[in-house]
């Protein structure tokens, strides 16, 4: 029958010839009947079963003959036909063998899946956490939300309009939750409109593609139909469309768009996008739906048909013309310079107009160079959510010019300093880092970054007192560099320390420059840097897609690795480079000059004054006390850990006051902002040794709290016992004076005293230094930390307070463990006697919050705080034990609503099965997605291989399955969709992305394996179980029917050893069914067992 030809198989075992004979059989029978009814088959393998009706135009057909004997014999022989088919697969073995040739060539088949589904909050959890800006992303949000997306379309039994229209309204929620009034050094509004305007349609735009790609005809208008409908839904959620105060003329702007092509058709003009004399009269009053619809167009998601939905168009009464944009001048010819603080703040609204100005960039006069790049890196970059990609990317190409390096071209750089100057402080604010790091581009800007800093730290600069941020120099762009460069990993984090679980695995995901190169690298090997560069036109050069190694930078790695050794132990007594230790000496001198001349400070203690200064210094070492030296930025570094040691323990010692340490600290700070990061990293490191003795902040020697600390800590709680958190922050009397470490209350004085126009390059620096001190040290400082701050700043006091409610949660379990019961209560309801309690507030507005007013006090959601404090967590391990702990206490309470054994008269009350079956997904869903953000893949790593075995293994009072037969039934369910939800919400369903799947699906196969393996081997009583048998049966029969139904790719990825032994012990279950589909979904390792075991049940039951 030449099987393998016919069906394309290069190796055909006894298992894939079996079904593949069936189907053979089928087809022909199929065949048969189509050509007895007078359709021809063209050709099934060339022109997917297309079939025509075979008929003679000429009047005479094939049964035109007149024979009535061989007419009654067709029709007769096409009802026996039908009637072989139906009785072939009516019987189960060959259902199952079919259902084996379409799981395992699923592209001859194509379905779309319809249903329902309710568990989106992962959505709005997500996006939350993405607006973190302390903590940058290494893979894209475009990415991540695109995985995410058709994860819960799968999960959530979906249309894809539905799953649209849930990732919409998250974006909304999100917007309308943006802290607007909040003023702080934190991504603002422009980040959120960022998610909803640029990052959510670049995902859409990603699925719609895929599916385009696997949908034939029809099916792609229906996605697009579906898209489409998903928008137009959104005029039922009014309140979510208000924009606010600061995007309401984006969104008039963007009706007035559709307003002008309503009126250009109403008047006849044949260009009905065109601006004419008569447009600057119209107006209409836009919403955000207004702008959620442009940012489809740009990205051709849709076309301009949306500007006649009805009532899409509201026309104003326009009091004055609109301006016309300085965009419109630029590109009709006016001079660049002119224009250039219009352009600053206006975005623009074309890949035209961007291009315009990136021709000004490359081959404009130096003055339009710095104007474009100043123009690049403003309104454009930070609001142009349009084409905000093709921005980043322009931005990112500009840069990239210059590099690679070439040896003798220092001149070159020196040249457009200005130039560079302007695009790194660009790219250095607050919102600008947090857009690059949602478009996962940190790895390829620190790549970029690196060399800067290689070449600006070796040279010499000019002579000066101090540095000015705003003003190119040698030593302005290496710290904007270097400074950028250390924002983007922890460069303050000890490289093993606080990173190991009780299980020896590492649990916490912090980026580290290692990791960010070997991932920039990986992405250049794949020619995938992120679907934003697919989906824009500009493309770096393939000649920056090489390698970058830390080795290719000398200096840059001899600073790493001195960083990494200081944080790793003290500094060495012994030092054989003794043109450090002149230099440090100097800086010294020049920092502590009040020092009287027998009290002078030496990095060497053995050595006198004399001694120590008396022998000639190195080249570029003045003698002069009171000249900085004029060496490079990297020689500079090096000698600085020295120093903060001298000038630390001279502190300590009393030979050097805390005012003239600040002083001196401040002094350094000038002379090279780079410095701050020395200093930050080793004030982190010294904290957490714990040999330092507090200061008393009397407000002589070192700054008071005492006039706020009181008001900060009732604040705090006060905003703690609102999340349904309970515990005193203050444990020391009120009589007490504070007191900090000395190494933070030199860090906390230090960053006072930054003036603020500098505060947006040195935030990321100090506010991480600030942070890892303040959870690393014992003593509980952050309260008085932010007293202090908000004494500073008093317009950030709410701010303030957000962020020092958060630390608690860095020490105190008890305080988390409040924390993720009140998530649940927020979301779920409270638990009354063992019983659900429905109540009218609850969801994810009560989860996460909502609108933040002005006029109210601040007011956190247990769901906000959680999803900004889950990364300082000190025991992730704890935190997915205690997560189990309540889905167990839930899964309870629901099967108490179910349960029958009430009196007669309150059985009424009871939930329907159905209910509670949605109610454990959305359980479900709250569980994986805290599990997942607080810990990431490993410990999702360790849920699967550790702690929920662990739990099953258990014994005791509170085992699993000891609290009624009812109850261990929901025990296991509810536990088997914490796993599988987990597990799909970091490694996807299926297939993924190439980027995607280099950090998360590649772990997927084997974890999974190892822990079907572990359920085999208990049923085949290889391990003892501590659970009850309940509990234990409902969750492997609960587990396997999830991976059967919606990830049936995991099941292809596991060892056929593995399905075979777990499809046996469900046998013995009597389950053979669920063991066949497992089976079945193996793929063709697996073909040839589900033939020989339906072959050999079908001989036991012939032989009974």
């Amino acid at each position: 029958m030449q099987l393998a030809n016919r069906y394309g198989c290069q190796h055909l075992d006894f298992g894939h010839a079996v079904i593949l004979f069936v189907l053979s059989l089928v087809e022909m029978l199929i065949d048969c009947i189509l050509d007895d009814c007078g359709l021809l088959n063209i050709s099934t393998h060339e022109h997917g079963n297309i079939y025509t009706k075979n008929m003679d135009f000429g009047g005479e057909g094939p049964h035109d003959s007149g024979d009535e004997h061989r007419e009654h014999l067709r029709r007769k022989n096409i009802l026996m036909s039908i009637e072989v088919v139906e009785k072939a697969t009516a019987n189960k073995i060959a259902q199952v063998f079919l259902r084996l040739v379409y799981l395992n060539t699923s592209s001859v088949f194509s379905i779309f899946g319809a249903g329902k589904g309710s568990c989106w909050v992962p959505f709005d959890m997500f996006m939350e956490n993405a607006m973190d800006g302390r903590h940058l992303h290494a893979i894209s949000s475009v990415e991540f939300l695109t995985e995410l997306s058709k994860t819960l379309q799968v999960l959530n039994r979906a249309t894809w309009q539905e799953t649209f229209q849930a990732l919409w309204i998250s974006g909304l929620r999100l917007v309308q939750r943006g802290p607007e009034a909040l003023e702080g050094p934190f991504p603002h509004l422009y980040s959120r409109l960022c998610m909803l305007l640029a990052i959510i349609p670049l995902s859409v735009a990603t699925i719609v593609k895929e599916e385009v790609d696997k949908l034939d005809g029809g099916m792609v208008s229906a996605i697009k139909e579906e898209l489409v409908s998903s928008l137009q839904i959104l005029v039922q959620f009014s309140g979510l469309l208000s924009p606010p105060p600061a995007t309401v003329h984006f969104a008039n702007t963007a009706a007035r768009k559709a307003a002008i092509v309503l009126s250009n058709l109403k008047s006849g003009n044949e260009n009905l996008y065109g601006y004419s004399k008569d447009s600057s009269a119209i107006k209409a009053v836009g919403n955000m739906l207004h702008l959620i619809v442009e940012a489809c167009i740009a990205r051709n998601l849709i076309d301009t048909s949306a500007y006649f939905w009805p009532g899409y168009v509201v026309p104003l009464e326009a009091s004055s013309q609109a301006q016309e944009s300085p965009w419109s001048s630029l590109t009709e010819g006016s001079p660049l310079v002119e224009l250039k603080d219009a352009l600053m703040v206006t975005p623009a609204s074309s890949v035209a107009e961007l291009e315009k100005l990136y021709s000004f960039a490359v081959s404009g006069s130096e003055e339009e160079k710095l104007a474009a790049s100043k123009v690049l890196c403003g309104a454009s970059l930070l609001r142009g959510w349009n084409i905000q990609e093709h921005v980043v990317q322009i931005v990112l190409k500009l840069l990239s010019s210059f590099l690679p390096l070439d040896s003798g071209s220092d001149g070159r750089y020196v040249q457009h300093m200005p130039m560079l100057h302007a695009l790194i402080s660009g790219i250095s604010s607050v919102d600008a880092v947090h857009i690059l790091s949602m478009y996962g581009l940190v790895p390829e800007v620190a790549a970029m970054l690196m060399p800067l800093c290689e070449i600006f730290g070796s040279l010499p600069p000019s002579d000066h007192r101090s540095c000015n941020f705003e003003k190119a120099s040698v030593y302005s762009v290496f710290s904007s560099a270097f400074l950028s460069l250390l924002r983007l990993w922890k460069f303050h984090r000890p490289p093993i320390e606080n990173a190991l679980s009780r299980h020896g695995v590492f649990v916490r995901s912090e980026l580290s420059l290692d990791f960010l190169l070997l991932l920039r690298n990986s992405r250049s090997a794949l020619k995938n840097l992120s679907n934003v560069s697919k989906s824009s036109i500009f493309q770096l050069d393939p000649s920056l897609q090489k390698p970058v190694y830390i080795d290719s930078f000398p200096k840059l790695r001899a600073w790493y690795f001195q960083n990494q050794a200081c944080i790793a132990s003290t500094l060495s007594t012994v030092y054989n480079r003794p043109n450090v230790l002149h230099v440090a000496n100097n800086i010294l001198k020049i920092i502590c000059h009040k020092v009287p001349k027998d009290g002078i400070l030496s990095v060497n203690p053995q050595s006198t004054s004399n001694s120590s200064m008396g022998s000639s210094p190195p080249p570029g070492v003045p003698e002069d006390m009171c000249q900085w030296p004029t060496l490079p930025a990297w020689d500079v570094l090096e000698a600085i850990p020295f120093v903060l040691e001298a000038v630390l323990t001279a502190c300590a010692h009393g030979r050097l006051s805390s005012r003239d340490l600040i002083t001196g600290l401040r002094d350094l700070a000038d002379f090279l902002p780079a410095s701050l990061a020395a200093i930050v990293s080793y004030f982190s490191a010294e904290i957490t040794r714990g040999i330092w003795k507090p200061v008393m902040l009397n407000g002589t020697d070192w700054p008071s709290p005492a006039a706020t600390l009181p008001v900060v800590e009732s604040e705090i709680n006060e905003v703690l016992a609102k999340a349904g958190v309970n515990i005193n922050i203050s444990s020391r009397p009120r009589s007490v004076m504070p007191m900090l470490p000395l190494p933070i209350a030199a860090l906390i004085s230090l960053s006072i005293t930054v003036k603020m126009e500098e505060f947006s390059h040195l935030h990321g620096i100090i506010g991480q230094g600030i942070e890892i001190c303040a959870t690393s040290s014992s003593w509980p400082s952050m309260q008085i930390i932010g007293a202090l701050w908000s004494q500073k700043v008093r317009r950030w006091h709410d701010f303030i307070i957000l962020a020092c409610s958060q630390s608690p949660f860095t020490r105190d379990n008890t305080a988390v463990s409040q924390l993720i019961r009140s998530c649940f209560t927020s979301f779920l309801g409270p638990l009354v006697d063992g019983r659900s309690c429905y109540v009218a507030n609850r969801g994810v507005a009560d989860l996460l919050g909502k609108t933040l007013d002005e006029r109210a006090r601040l007011v956190v959601a247990p769901g906000f705080l959680y999803m900004r404090s889950c990364r300082l967590f000190p025991d992730n391990n704890f935190v997915c034990e205690e997560i189990l702990k309540v889905v167990i206490e839930r899964a309870r309470a629901l099967a108490n609503d179910c349960s029958s054994e009430r009196p007669g008269h309150l059985r009424s009350d009871c939930m329907p099965l159905s209910a509670a079956s949605s109610l454990v997904e959305q359980i479900s869903s709250l569980a994986a997605t805290m599990l997942c953000h607080a810990g990431g893949l490993n410990l999702i790593r360790l849920l699967y291989e550790h702690i929920l075995p662990t739990l099953l293994l258990s014994a005791g009072e509170d085992k699993l399955g000891s609290a009624g037969h009812v109850c261990s039934l929901f025990e296991g369910y509810a536990l088997a969709y914490v796993l599988l939800w987990s597990g799909a919400s970091i490694w996807g369903v299926g297939e993924t992305s190439p980027a995607y799947a280099s950090i998360y699906t590649s772990k997927r196969q084997r974890i999974v394996d190892r822990h079907l393996e572990f359920m085999a081997k208990v049923m085949e009583g290889n391990i003892v179980l501590g659970c009850g048998e309940t509990t234990w049966r409902s969750y492997v029969l609960c587990f396997v029917g999830l991976l059967v139904d919606f990830v049936p790719a995991w099941i292809l990825e596991v060892k056929l050893e593995t399905l075979q032994k777990l499809a046996s012990g469900l046998r013995k279950w009597h389950k053979g069914d669920l063991a066949l589909s497992l089976l079945e979904r193996g793929g063709n390792k697996a073909v040839t067992s589900v033939v020989e075991s339906l072959l050999g049940y079908a001989g036991a039951q012939f032989s009974e």
